[in-house]
């Protein structure tokens, strides 16, 4: 590193929020401040509550590390508030974050880039609950939630359509279950150059990748790089790419995949692009930047060279 901390930006890392993944998020965010100090760099933690605004303007960091995850933090709300203030933020911008948290909107956007997407549809909460909207099997879950929060997946041999849970949105997305490994590739880019896909992870588990499996260690084991064939590996690489410019994500991003080993590259499904991906000790991206050499650390200093305004 070598620099004396005054030369580097003072970083206000935003995490917790109010979203339903305030956990995942406090975890992140305590990760990413260690890594950042290790770094050399003047951190500051802000839990992101409606005095956020009076925070920032308190601080005022001359770079925002946004550690959120989840609505309000990964949407694009707090991403137009930073434009609003005038404050160089990580990650993606206001429409991207927006789009790529809409899971039916980001899918009208992967079809329309040529990417393969299941069919899916937004259908009110009660009709899903009424009466099987699709043939089974399919998976029921929030438009604009990640971390598999309040997934429902529904058997090919279920007769009777799901009940779903009163936290659950009165409108839901339903979509065509894809079966197969669940794989996933870390992009990085600034926006100026080609974005660079990392390597492909498979996630084993003993069953549904759920937020346990996600966030608890020994939850599921993670084989990085991914044991593929090169033409699927490079599937990998190139889709999460080209999803990565379809929604004019910036700096990191991670896509998942599902890839059903019969059907070769006819099977390979792309799931959804996370613009916030986790940043915890069991995570995704953090595992893949470390099999390409770069460590947690350099990968936070990099996302706060990377931060800017009019993303």
């Amino acid at each position: 590193m070598g620099k004396s901390s005054r030369t580097l930006p003072k970083v206000a890392v935003l995490m917790g929020g109010p979203s339903a993944e305030r956990e995942v998020s406090l975890s992140s965010g305590r990760e990413c401040v260690t890594a950042l100090r290790g770094e050399g760099f003047e951190v500051i933690e802000v839990d992101a509550g409606p005095d956020l605004v009076t925070r920032l303007q308190d601080i005022k960091p001359d770079v925002v590390f946004n550690a959120l995850h989840g609505r309000w933090g990964e949407d694009g709300c707090v991403q137009g508030l930073l434009e609003w203030l005038g404050l160089p933020y990580t990650h993606s911008g206001v429409l991207s974050s927006a789009l790529a948290m809409d899971k039916q909107r980001s899918k009208d956007v992967f079809r329309a880039a040529g990417l393969p997407v299941v069919d899916s549809g937004l259908f009110d909460k009660v009709a899903v609950m009424a009466a099987h909207v699709m043939p089974p099997p399919y998976v029921v879950k929030p438009n604009n939630e990640g971390s598999s929060v309040g997934v429902y997946l529904v058997n090919e041999a279920a007769n009777t359509p799901p009940q779903l849970s009163d936290d659950m949105p009165e409108q839901v997305m339903v979509e065509t279950f894809a079966p197969g490994r669940e794989l996933t590739t870390t992009v990085v880019g600034d926006g100026e150059t080609d974005p660079g896909a990392l390597t492909v992870t498979d996630i084993l588990t003993d069953g549904w990748y759920d937020y346990d499996a996600k966030y608890q260690p020994g939850g599921s084991t993670h084989v990085v790089p991914a044991d593929l064939p090169q033409e699927i590996f490079d599937l990998c690489l190139d889709y999460a790419r080209r999803a990565h410019q379809a929604l004019g994500c910036r700096g990191v991003s991670r896509t998942d995949f599902r890839w059903d080993e019969s059907r070769g590259a006819a099977g390979l499904i792309l799931l959804e692009t996370n613009t916030q991906p986790g940043m915890t000790p069991t995570s995704l991206t953090p595992e893949q930047a470390a099999h390409c050499g770069t460590t947690f650390g350099q990968l936070c200093a990099w996302m706060v060279e990377d931060a800017s305004c009019d993303r």
